[in-house]
């Protein structure tokens, strides 16, 4: 009998536990999803090397909240709509966006491989993301970016928000809403629970690929290395301070350098990280959630950098 009371307490022990995680988790997505854009009353510094160049001009938009962007070598953007689920392919700024797939639940992350299909991340809505630590149901992708052709990739991950490409062809995906950084090898391997960062969200790999970016949006938001020599021990690089901490941070691209820049909802800039601290290379954009850079030479061509919002609006940052 004394062993079953203990039992029985550590599992009411348990689930209260788990019940508070999930009322956190729950709150943080109804925050991202719904959180008005004030003007902060202490924004990070402009960055000492930015060149002015005017105000950022928007290029396209979307139907929807635009989750993630990403460009091919053709210069062709491609959005993932977190409501409908949808894929849109957008040929160059100016041109109507195109549905290149129906309601597949690609409302996460979008990366294009060296072969120019794509990658989407799927499950990036409050069920999936309150129990994809425990439960790992996700699947990732494979699009064609002509035909819309659609097959899995990989499944058994957390609910997918950020999808990261690898120069060795490794995905590491993250799970808003969770603690884990899954990771998909090019032999096809999953491992759900890679690493470990809380309210993980934007993620980027290195240049080198020994280390992974990843954005932590609340309760304590940073950035943090994960060392991909030693996942069982991430780094936490850059902490948010003031009111910097109420900025929910997002989406996450490198720049040619290999510096992190971060979107953010309610400070309404991009950062850039550098040094240990970070600075602003772009304001007046709330709700923005990803950033990527263009590539070739027409479209959305290379050397410049596009935004992505909650509010569907591309713009593109001078």
């Amino acid at each position: 009998m004394k062993g079953s009371t203990g039992t029985s307490t550590s599992t009411t022990r348990a689930s209260r536990r788990r019940l508070r995680r999930a009322v956190t988790a729950a709150a943080v997505l109804a925050a991202v999803a719904v959180v008005p854009a004030p003007t902060p009353a202490r924004a990070a510094p402009v960055c000492a090397d930015r060149v002015t160049g005017g105000e950022p001009v928007q290029v396209a938009r979307i139907p929807d909240w635009a989750e993630s962007i990403a460009v091919d070598r053709r210069g062709r953007m491609f959005a993932t709509a977190l409501y409908s689920g949808r894929v849109y392919r957008i040929d160059a700024p100016g041109s109507t966006p195109f549905p290149l797939t129906g309601g597949i639940g690609a409302n996460g992350g979008i990366v294009v491989r060296p072969d120019g299909r794509l990658l989407v991340g799927t499950g990036n809505d409050l069920l999936h993301s309150l129990t994809g630590d425990v439960l790992p149901a996700s699947k990732l992708l494979l699009v064609d970016p002509d035909s819309g052709a659609v097959s899995t990739y990989a499944s058994g991950l957390g609910g997918i928000d950020g999808v990261a490409l690898a120069p060795d062809g490794t995905v590491y995906t993250t799970t808003l809403g969770g603690r884990t950084i899954g990771r998909v090898t090019p032999d096809g391997r999953v491992d759900h629970d890679w690493a470990r960062v809380a309210q993980p969200n934007g993620i980027a790999v290195s240049p080198d690929g020994s280390q992974v970016y990843v954005v932590q949006t609340t309760v304590a938001p940073g950035l943090h290395r994960i060392p991909v020599a030693d996942p069982a021990h991430p780094r936490r690089w850059i902490s948010t301070e003031g009111t910097d901490t109420l900025a929910l941070p997002d989406g996450l691209t490198l720049d040619d350098r290999g510096r992190p820049l971060i979107a953010t909802h309610t400070a309404g800039q991009i950062w850039r990280a550098e040094g240990g601290t970070l600075c602003a290379v772009a304001s007046g954009l709330p709700l923005s959630t990803q950033i990527t850079y263009g590539q070739g030479d027409r479209g959305f061509s290379a050397g410049r950098l596009y935004r992505a919002g909650a509010d569907g609006g591309i713009y593109e940052i001078p």
